[in-house]
């Protein structure tokens, strides 16, 4: 799968598209990008064993399901886009630092208010900063 994973790192370091950040549920990608992020959303998928049935709790602004599947689900996402460690601890300067220019008036002030929320384990550590950003402004929640 090289050519995967290097679809998969232009993917992380596209400022096209953040994953699962505060982003306008009308955001419309290229066909690539919806391909990559599907490629994303299936691994981390498979990693898991996540319910897709919590994803599209979240798309549907249902609820953030407290589950260790979608939490590490959620940790996956992260990781592969070099946003968080093996720790699960977002780091919010690489975050806001990938916004596209035009995401970034509204995704910042809620990335850092909600900064780095610890939980009990590193999945749990990535799920309670995202239910932050959920709970703040869930319509803008963006997850694939």
């Amino acid at each position: 799968f090289p050519a995967m994973r290097s679809n998969i790192k232009m993917f992380k370091n596209s400022a096209l598209f953040i994953l699962g950040i505060i982003l306008p549920s009308v955001l419309c990608m290229s066909e690539e990008m919806e391909a990559l992020a599907k490629q994303l959303h299936d691994d981390c998928v498979a990693q898991t064993g996540v319910d897709e049935a919590h994803i599209s709790t979240v798309k549907d602004q249902k609820g953030f399901p407290d589950d260790e599947k979608f939490k590490c689900y959620l940790k996956c996402l992260m990781t592969e886009m070099a946003i968080v460690g093996d720790d699960g601890v977002v780091d919010v300067e690489a975050a806001v630092g990938v916004l596209p220019d035009e995401y970034k008036d509204k995704a910042e002030p809620i990335m850092r208010k909600c900064g780095v929320i610890p939980g009990a384990n590193p999945c749990d550590n990535v799920y309670q900063t995202h239910k932050c950003y959920y709970d703040t402004d869930a319509k803008s929640y963006m997850i694939v």
